[in-house]
């Protein structure tokens, strides 16, 4: 959690929407939220009344994970929630499932195309046609190459690769609509300019207007108010510096205005979006000096800094994400000539101070 939260300001307070409940934030632009499974019990919709070639509508970005829950919650806003409109576009941040899950089963029911951008669409229709062995068998084999023994969590963790994510999205749409950084979308008559992300995703992008009485970010989650965007290292990229292309890509937001609202997923509306920028960045520094000093004490994996990293114990679910970024500070010291990598007989990588 974000121990300098108070340092933001939340224009909503404490209101939150139920699920299947719409608070206008903007003219035209809803929050929806959406239930997830998880430690982390919610993500954030966003939904912007649109005219596409003379059809009244809207334009949906993002769309939660394919589960019963958030579909019962999508059928009741069919029915009240939409004003007897269509959603006419689809636009997705990125690839992860709680972004992407329902895209397939909206894209079919409204004949609505997904925009997203080719690295996030060939992402995520990768996942979605790879073979359950092969998805589960490669995490094995980086989860003991990076420290994890034990064969319980092993086992636990081999169990979730076979399910986690066809069953939060088991198809996504045949074709898409290519979206790129540095592009504009005109949305509901405004325009929107797309940020481009990695470090988190592959290629994700998040969209800033100035075309509102106040200028309006829709963050995604390369900018979240009460926790630190994920940054890891996974095993279909395992030389990845996913931490300092995070840090690189946090510099496209320094130019957006004062005062601009923040619609993140995760979390609630926020301000002074500068003093997150300047959090993030002071936060994994502090992160890469603890590195540095788990490490000057003798090679280190990066099951062995999690601990010095993080203080607590993670459930499996939570262990691929924690593992994964103790690996991405790892990496950018590695990468940065601070620390070399070595393996052991075991076939261990640790990284020790050069």
């Amino acid at each position: 959690m974000n121990p300098l939260e108070h340092q933001l300001d939340y224009p909503f307070a404490e209101r939150l929407p139920r699920i299947t409940e719409r608070i206008e934030v903007a003219p035209g632009i809803f929050w929806l939220r959406m239930p997830l499974p998880f430690a982390l019990d919610h993500i954030n919709l966003w939904l912007l009344r649109d005219e596409i070639e003379g059809r009244s509508g809207w334009t949906l970005i993002d769309c939660g994970i394919a589960s019963e829950p958030v579909r019962e919650a999508w059928q009741q806003l069919f029915a009240e929630g939409l004003d007897g409109l269509p959603i006419l576009r689809l636009l997705c941040t990125h690839s992860h499932p709680d972004h992407i899950g329902m895209a397939h089963e909206l894209h079919r029911r409204f004949d609505a195309p997904l925009w997203i951008s080719q690295g996030e669409y060939m992402t995520a229709r990768v996942l979605t046609t790879m073979t359950p062995e092969m998805d589960s068998e490669s995490q094995i084999v980086h989860y003991r190459r990076h420290g994890v023994v034990d064969e319980e969590q092993l086992e636990a963790l081999r169990a979730r690769g076979r399910t986690y994510f066809r069953s939060l999205v088991p198809s996504v749409p045949e074709w898409f609509h290519r979206i790129s950084g540095g592009e504009t979308v005109a949305i509901g008559g405004r325009s929107f300019r797309l940020i481009p992300g990695k470090g988190h995703s592959p290629e994700h992008i998040a969209l800033y207007t100035e075309d509102a009485d106040q200028p309006i970010l829709i963050s995604g989650d390369m900018v979240l108010p009460r926790i630190s965007t994920n940054v890891s290292v996974f095993e279909i990229e395992p030389e990845a510096n996913p931490l300092d292309w995070y840090l690189d890509s946090l510099r496209a937001y320094e130019d957006c205005a004062p005062g601009t609202l923040v619609l993140p997923s995760h979390g609630r509306p926020f301000t002074k979006l500068h003093v997150r920028l300047d959090q993030q960045h002071a936060h994994h520094a502090e992160r890469l000096e603890v590195t540095r000093k788990a490490s000057a004490s003798g090679p280190i994996s990066a099951a062995e800094l999690m601990p010095a990293l993080f203080g607590r114990r993670f459930n499996t679910h939570e262990l691929t994400f924690a593992l994964g970024e103790a690996l991405a500070h790892l990496h950018a010291l590695w990468y940065r000539g601070e620390l070399r990598r070595e393996v052991d007989a075991q076939g261990v990588i640790r990284f020790a101070v050069r």
